[in-house]
């Protein structure tokens, strides 16, 4: 008897561990299988969101299929939120953890396209998804559904909940909802993106400041009496030369666009109003607080010499995205365990196809999950409000090939893989990634306590303060007016 007590005492441990380990991906399987049985739905609301194409704060459509999706799936749905008619949270659940997931779904203007591999408009002029966040509000809704019908047949413990999150890219539609404190009860947040690659996003993005500026002089006959006029217009042009100057005296981090939206009507008169709207980035937001503040100047000095008034106006930005490490690498063994992504010839044809006609290299789509690699020092590019709601709660972020390796973003090459199969198929691989991840997450309070020990550790002594002017959000009158 002795040496069988000694074999069970070495071997039980063992035993329980392998019958927990099969227990979690039993619930783990489960919410893949939620995932792929409500496929045809996430697709059909993929589809439909990508059609109506809304942009920013105007998604009244998008936000409400969304929304009703939910109530028929049970959750609790609140509209409105933040003064936003198109932001909501769905909730389904009582108690701790809450485990929340972003979804997106609004359009960008003038990209409509067919989706087919040759450009060409679906509706000349009209917006289209171009960042395709008609697959990233659908695969969000489907990990959320997931983990209800788990909760719900009391497999799992907690509340999930599903926010909808408009206008990521324009005025952050986040940033408003994180001001508002909608966030502050979570315990994770998750999100997605479509991308042309598969991984756990272990490099951060660039924060950002997207800002006005005015200037405003006096009006004259440009030949009759020029010398009485004040040129808005040289305001502008010179503050452009200035914001050009400086990019030979910005770190290599930094990234400054921006369009002259005004600067006059006709030659013959002396504009007498311009206005610039600008951007400016950097791998950090103390970076962007230094070039803005020099960029401010430029405005002044171009006030002076022109004789004009100077106004900035700050309407927008993002914090960099605050990568935390534990749980970029729970999204990566989940996103390893689903496996690869499989395209039919076809579906690399099209690829190809749109790859030529953008002047890329024809390699097609890329199925395979990209090998973990430690955070990169400084970002390749691009912001999000994701950014802000990760210095707010832990957040994980994995990005999904839907979209041909080199291909144009934000541009109709996405806005046609995201209205066909390709994008269907990144979207569900999406999905599946985040509901296995949460599955993990209600289950494992170790793995969440290592997320939030790396969370507080980050920003230990740091007070968000959101780059958004006060009061509400600039939603569009005829929007408000409809919401009432």
């Amino acid at each position: 008897m002795r040496p069988l007590r000694a074999v069970v005492a070495v071997f039980l441990p063992l035993v329980l561990t392998l019958s927990t380990f099969a227990a979690d991906m039993a619930k783990k399987q489960a919410a893949v299988d939620s995932v792929e049985k409500h496929r045809a739905e996430l697709i059909n609301l993929s589809d439909r969101i990508w059609a109506f194409a809304e942009t920013a704060l105007r998604e009244v459509r998008s936000a409400k299929l969304l929304a009703d999706y939910a109530e028929k799936q049970g959750f609790k749905v609140q509209r409105g939120v933040a003064g936003m008619p198109t932001a909501f949270i769905a909730s389904y659940g009582e108690g701790k953890p809450i485990i929340g997931v972003l979804g997106e779904f609004d359009a960008l203007p003038g990209i409509s396209q067919k989706a087919q591999a040759v450009k060409e408009a679906l509706t000349a002029g009209a917006p289209g998804h171009g960042c395709g966040h008609n697959l990233f509000g659908a695969a969000s809704m489907g990990a959320a559904v997931a983990i209800k019908e788990l909760i719900a047949a009391g497999k799992l413990k907690g509340t999930v909940r599903f926010y909808g999150t408009p206008a990521e890219e324009a005025v952050g539609g986040k940033i408003y909802m994180a001001r508002d404190g909608l966030f502050k009860d979570l315990d994770i947040a998750l999100a997605w993106h479509p991308a042309t690659e598969n991984r756990a996003d272990v490099d951060s993005s660039q924060a950002l400041i997207d800002f006005i500026v005015e200037f405003k002089g006096r009006a004259a006959h440009a030949a009759y009496d020029p010398w009485n006029g004040r040129s808005a217009q040289d305001g502008a042009e010179l503050f452009a030369a200035g914001v050009n100057a400086l990019r030979e005296h910005v770190k290599p981090t930094v990234r400054m666009h921006y369009i002259i939206q005004k600067e006059g009507d006709v030659p013959n008169v002396v504009p007498e109003y311009a206005k610039v709207w600008m951007w400016a980035r950097d791998s950090k937001r103390e970076g962007v607080d230094e070039v803005f503040q020099r960029v401010k100047k430029i405005a002044e000095g171009a006030a002076l010499m022109s004789g004009t008034e100077a106004k900035v106006t700050i309407q927008s930005g993002d914090y960099e995205l605050l990568v935390n490490v534990p749980g970029e690498r729970l999204l990566h063994q989940n996103l390893s365990w689903l496996g690869a992504l499989t395209f039919t010839d076809d579906e690399q044809a099209f690829a190809k196809a749109i790859q030529k006609a953008t002047g890329v290299p024809e390699v097609g789509l890329k199925t395979q999950i990209e090998p973990w690699h430690d955070p990169k020092p400084e970002p390749e590019g691009g912001s999000t409000d994701v950014g802000d709601i990760s210095w707010n709660v832990p957040t994980l972020h994995l990005s999904i090939t839907t979209a041909p390796y080199g291909a144009p973003w934000h541009g109709w090459p996405v806005v046609a893989t995201g209205g066909m199969s390709i994008g269907h198929k990144g979207m569900t691989l999406a999905s599946k990634t985040l509901a296995a991840t949460m599955v993990d997450l209600f289950e494992d309070a170790e793995v969440r306590a290592a997320i939030r020990k790396e969370f507080d550790a980050q920003t230990k002594g740091h007070v968000y303060k959101p780059y958004i002017p006060d009061g509400p959000p600039p939603v569009p009158k005829e929007i408000l007016e409809g919401g009432k």
